[in-house]
C-alpha cells in the first residue's frame, strides 16, 4: 500500500545523511527506499555503488576539514 502511495503522490524524503556539503542521503518515510544526490545534482536511488562512492566522498571531506582545521586553526567553521 504504501509503495502506491509513493507511485501516486510521490515519495516524502527524510535526510539520514550529510555526506558532503552538497551530497546527502535520504530514505522515503513512506517506502523506506533509500536515495542520494547524483554528479548533476539530481535525487537517484541508492546503488551499492553509489553507496560505496559516497562513503569515499565522506572520508575525503572528512579529511579535509581536518587538514584545514590543523592548518588554521583560528578559522571558525559553521556547519548548519
Amino acid at each position: 500500500m504504501k509503495k502506491i502511495y509513493c507511485s501516486l503522490f510521490g515519495h516524502e524524503f527524510k535526510i539520514t545523511k550529510h555526506v558532503t556539503r552538497h551530497v546527502k542521503e535520504f530514505k522515503c518515510i513512506n517506502c523506506n527506499k533509500q536515495f542520494t544526490t547524483d554528479q548533476s545534482g539530481n535525487i537517484t536511488e541508492l546503488t551499492p555503488n553509489l553507496r560505496e562512492i559516497n562513503a569515499l566522498l565522506e572520508d575525503i571531506h572528512c579529511k579535509r576539514l581536518l587538514k584545514r582545521q590543523k592548518q588554521h586553526p583560528e578559522l571558525l567553521v559553521f556547519r548548519h
